[in-house]
Parts: C-alpha cells; sequence; structure tokens
C-alpha cells in the first residue's frame, strides 16, 4: 500500500488535520468517565443540584465540541477518500491505455474493470478509517488503561487478564476469514467475467435459445463466490458475540470485585461507575482494531491487485525523441517486412513464419487466407498492436518500432474487423479519426465509404445518436462508419481488415471503386475472404498457416498458387459477376 501515498499527497492538509480532530474528540471521550466521578461522589452524595448542573454543562460542553471535531474530521476523511480514489482510478485508467494487446489479454477486461471500480473502493474506504480510527482507537485503548488504571490500580489486573483473552478470541477469528476475502476478490473478477460475456453477447444467446444454459452458468459462479462470502462471513460473524461476551464477563468480574472494594471502603462508586466505562471503551476500541484489521486486510489485497497493474512494463514502448528530421530516406506510405516472425504471448507455435515483402506507396494491397492463417495478425503488426518477434517492420522506411505512438497512429487509418462504435452521435464517432475535421471533410468520408446513404436518411442526419456499441446500427451500418471514421483522417496508409464483411456485393463493389478513385497517393492493405474484394488490387498476399503461400496478382495466383486456386474455385460465381461489371 506504501506505493499508493503518493496519489494522497494533494490531500496532504486533510490526512494530516483529520487525526488531529478526532485525537481531540478522543481527548474528550476519554475525560468524560473521569467527571462523572464528580456527579456522582460530590454532587449526588452532597445532594448539591447547582454542582450536577454545573458539572453537567462542562460535560454537556465538551461532548458538543468532540461532535465539531467527529463532524470536521469526518469532511476531510471525505475529501482526502474521495479525491484520492478519484486520482487513482484516473492513473489506473491512465496506465491501462499505455497496455498492449498481450498484457490486456494476460489480465481480462472484466479483472481490469474491477481494480478500477471495487478495488478502488476499498483503499478508499480504508483511506477513510485510516483518518478517521486510525490515532482514535489506539488512544482511546491506550489512554483508557491509565485512565482505569490511576482510578483502581488493583481492580485494573481484570481488565490486564480480559486484554489477552480478548485478542487471542479476535486473532483466531482474524487468521480463519482473512485468506478468504482474497478468494472472494478472485471470484468476484470470474462472476464479473460471466456477466460480462452474458450483457455484450446477449443476442447470441437468445439466438441461440441459451438463456438456460447462461442462467445455469452465472448460478453456478453466483453461488461459488455467494458461498464463499457466507462461509467467511459466518467466521466474521463469530467476532461480535465472542468479543461482547468476553466483555461483558469482564465488567461482571468488576462490578463483583468492585463492589466488595466499595463495601469495604477502599474506592467510591463513582470510580466503580468511571471504571466500567473506561473497561468498555477499552475493549469497545478492541472491536473496532478487529473490524479495521478486516478492511486494511482487504485494501492490501485490493492494493495489490492494483499495483501489479502499476507494476506492469508495457511490452510495447514508444520512442518519444522521434523527429521527422532524421536523415534517413523514406518513401512515404511505403511498407517492408523483413523476415518477421510472431507468436501471442504463452503460444507454443509462431502464428507468423519468416514473411518478407515490399508494399510500394500507392499501392493497393489484397491479403487473404484461410481462418486462422494470420491475416489479422499480419496487419497488426504494421500498426504495432503487438510487437515482432524477430525480424522488422519499416514504414516509410523507419522501423516501427522507432516511431512516437502519435506519430505512427496519424500515418495509419485502421478499420478493425470487429466494427466498434461508442454512445455519441454519428459525427462525434467519425470525429475520432481527425478531431478538427470539418463538417465537408465529414460528409466526404461519409460518401466514399457509403454510409451517406443511410445517414442522409436519418431524422438528425449526423447529429443522430448512437447507442452503446451501435446496437441501434446494423452491422453493415457499423462497418461503413469505421471506415468514415478511418478515412476522414486522410492517412498515408489505410488498413481494412475484412471489414466489408458484412455489406452486399453491389455496395462492397462500389465502396471500393470511391475509395481508388478518392485515395490517390495512400497506400490500401484489405484483408478479406472475398476473391471479388481483392481481385483488382495491385499485388494480393496469400497466407496459408502463419506463411506467405503466393503473391502476386489475380491472374498470376490462379496460375501458380494452388491455396488461392481453391479459394477462387469456392467463391460463388456470383461475386465475380458483380465485379467483373465494376
Amino acid at each position: 500500500m506504501l506505493k499508493l501515498l503518493k496519489f494522497i499527497k494533494p490531500y496532504r492538509k486533510q490526512v494530516i488535520l483529520g487525526p488531529i480532530f478526532k485525537l481531540l474528540e478522543a481527548i474528550f471521550e476519554i475525560l468524560i468517565p473521569t467527571i462523572m466521578v464528580l456527579i456522582v461522589d460530590k454532587g449526588i452524595k452532597s445532594g448539591s443540584t447547582s454542582y450536577i448542573l454545573k458539572i453537567g454543562i462542562i460535560m454537556f460542553l465538551m461532548a458538543a465540541i468532540g461532535i465539531i471535531c467527529s463532524f470536521t474530521c469526518q469532511y476531510f476523511a471525505s475529501i482526502a477518500s474521495q479525491g484520492f480514489g478519484t486520482i487513482l482510478r484516473k492513473e489506473l485508467f491512465k496506465k491501462i491505455g499505455t497496455l498492449s494487446y498481450d498484457e490486456i489479454d494476460e489480465y481480462g477486461t472484466s479483472s481490469l474493470i474491477n481494480r478500477v471500480t471495487n478495488d478502488v473502493n476499498q483503499l478508499q474506504l480504508a483511506l477513510a478509517m485510516f483518518i478517521r480510527l486510525a490515532i482514535r482507537v489506539p488512544f482511546l485503548c491506550i489512554g483508557g488503561i491509565i485512565m482505569a488504571t490511576f482510578l483502581d490500580p488493583k481492580l485494573s489486573v481484570i481488565m490486564y487478564l480480559s486484554i489477552p483473552v480478548f485478542a487471542f478470541a479476535v486473532y483466531m477469528i482474524m487468521s480463519r476469514s482473512l485468506p478468504f476475502y482474497k478468494i472472494v476478490q478472485k471470484k468476484l473478477d470470474k462472476l464479473a467475467l460471466v456477466l460480462r460475456e452474458n450483457l455484450s453477447g446477449v443476442r447470441v444467446v437468445r439466438a441461440f435459445s441459451k438463456m438456460e444454459y447462461e442462467k445455469a452458468r452465472f448460478k453456478k459462479s453466483n453461488e461459488d463466490q455467494t458461498n464463499t462470502s457466507i462461509r467467511v462471513g459466518k467466521i466474521s460473524a463469530l467476532m461480535n458475540p465472542i468479543t461482547s461476551l468476553i466483555m461483558n464477563f469482564s465488567v461482571l468480574f468488576i462490578l463483583w470485585f468492585g463492589g466488595i472494594r466499595v463495601n469495604g471502603g477502599v474506592v467510591t462508586k463513582g470510580k466503580i461507575i468511571a471504571y466500567i466505562n473506561y473497561a468498555t471503551l477499552v475493549l469497545s476500541a478492541l472491536i473496532i482494531v478487529a473490524n479495521l484489521i478486516v478492511i486494511f486486510t482487504k485494501a492490501a489485497a485490493s492494493a495489490s491487485r492494483v499495483n501489479k497493474v502499476f507494476d506492469i512494463n508495457p511490452s510495447i514502448e514508444y520512442n518519444n525523441n522521434f523527429s521527422d528530421n532524421k536523415e534517413v530516406i523514406r518513401d512515404i506510405g511505403s511498407i517492408k517486412f523483413e523476415h518477421v516472425f510472431f507468436a501471442y504471448k504463452n503460444a507454443k507455435k509462431y502464428s507468423l513464419k519468416d514473411i518478407s515483402f515490399c508494399i510500394e506507396s500507392g499501392q493497393t494491397i489484397g491479403i487473404i487466407g484461410g481462418t486462422g492463417s494470420g491475416k489479422t495478425t499480419l496487419v497488426n503488426l504494421i500498426s504495432r498492436l503487438y510487437d515482432v518477434v524477430r525480424g522488422r517492420i519499416l514504414v516509410d522506411g523507419i522501423d516501427v518500432r522507432e516511431y512516437s505512438k502519435d506519430k505512427l497512429g496519424y500515418k495509419i487509418g485502421l478499420v478493425p474487423q470487429k466494427a466498434v462504435l461508442f454512445s455519441g452521435t454519428v459525427m462525434e464517432n467519425i470525429k475520432w479519426g481527425k478531431d478538427n475535421a470539418s463538417l465537408s471533410e465529414i460528409e466526404k468520408a461519409a460518401e466514399i465509404s457509403k454510409a451517406a446513404e443511410f445517414i442522409e436518411k436519418l431524422p438528425l442526419k449526423y447529429e443522430t445518436g448512437i447507442s452503446q456499441g451501435g446496437i441501434n446500427f446494423s452491422g453493415g451500418q457499423k462497418q461503413r462508419l469505421t471506415i468514415a471514421r478511418a478515412v476522414v483522417r486522410n492517412p498515408e496508409i489505410l488498413i481494412m481488415d475484412d471489414s466489408l464483411s458484412a455489406l452486399d456485393y453491389t455496395t462492397d463493389a462500389a465502396l471500393r471503386k470511391d475509395l481508388r478513385n478518392n485515395t490517390r497517393g495512400m497506400t490500401v492493405i484489405m484483408v478479406s475472404q472475398r476473391i471479388s474484394t481483392i481481385r483488382s488490387a495491385d499485388k494480393i498476399i496469400v497466407l496459408d498457416d502463419g506463411n506467405i503461400s503466393g503473391m502476386g496478382t489475380h491472374e498470376q495466383l490462379l496460375e501458380n498458387c494452388s491455396v488461392y486456386r481453391e479459394i477462387y474455385n469456392s467463391q460463388v460465381s456470383k461475386e465475380i459477376s458483380i465485379d467483373e461489371k465494376e
């Protein structure tokens, strides 16, 4: 947890002043039982109403000041804990943004979400409890023992014997319950994963009538988490009855032996009443200590999970000192693969093996191959979503590993295989490609991508709202919007990863025609399963199980590449005829 203290620096004043005000409250709380002695032994014994009122007013003022101090501490604790949580969430989100696909794949989206939300909430609670109780509770324990000893040293033997018994009972309960809290956090991650998969894939679940199956799956995960929580809850539930039992027996012995000492004239009744208050105060403070241990243990587990995110060294590091003034020969928009090998983390074999080819500036390149042949992996390496294991990739004659993140990002416009839209308006989503894009640039991008066909028919046109995930648009409409988002940037390199798959053949052909006519000088890479989509490309790269099986024009590959010929023969003749009409 010490690593996270740097996020508390902006709230140092609240963290320091909060405990001070709580300490003032504790001082008044410690003094009140002693003042009670004066009321009982002097005021009540002598029957002096004025004396009782006088001392009563003093007690009231002390209590009032104590309450003000308590509220002030609570105010500071709220500001510090909420501010700390806000900064921590912001920094976590910022850190996650630097992670490559490898790290995100390793930890999982659901686990990362839990760390940003649930784990940060635990840390906020721990900080608030630290400010409110970390100084107050030890002071009450030590101060209560000192004051009780001052009242009657011999009677304090009962308290000295009670505290070890009390501490042993707390230790036995805590030692058995604490390990389960870490398990609960892990099972909460699993539950969040199942829930996220169900919500994001609800259409698929219903389409395949798997509601009952998913209910059973969620029920199993939910009950697993619930049973663990109940188990730890049952152990923790023993805390209050056992500690209360020890406390009540302590009070019983104090009353018994205290009564004997009162009858013997050794101590007064007021001192016995004050002594019972101090004993209750000390033992109650120990219960709070036990609860604090639970809170801080949960927080320690959460801090460990949060620190793991901060401690991740991203596998992809960018050169922030990159300068366009490098004296190197570059061909704008050119791409070159030199003996590239790539394997996913923990994979047993390479996904791409010894890939070498060159794409000249302004060329249109088609990439085709069977499922799992490495098409998406290959284009992801160009935009450096992953790093090569061996070899290198050159963009404009420069290794992609030498670029800054922003510079490489602005050179490349990527249309991912899965169309992703964000909540907002159509215009806001297209502007993701270029923040300062004018309306005419947005409209032109929509025309090229054929998105304008349906946008112009919408009641609000470009101001039409997009629901979360773009569920109010069809698959083809989402693909065309993502293409418009990439085209509006006017990048040097446009990568389209099977992003025309949801379009009908006529729209597909028209879109490609507009792309050719409006992207002069732009290097275009099109990944597709359709021969018709890539057959007119300047060069086609055929992948088969991570290897380049063939490379050349459509006609050359039909003659020389058996893999391409198989794909061609399997395509529906309708696709070819439509493309030929183009």
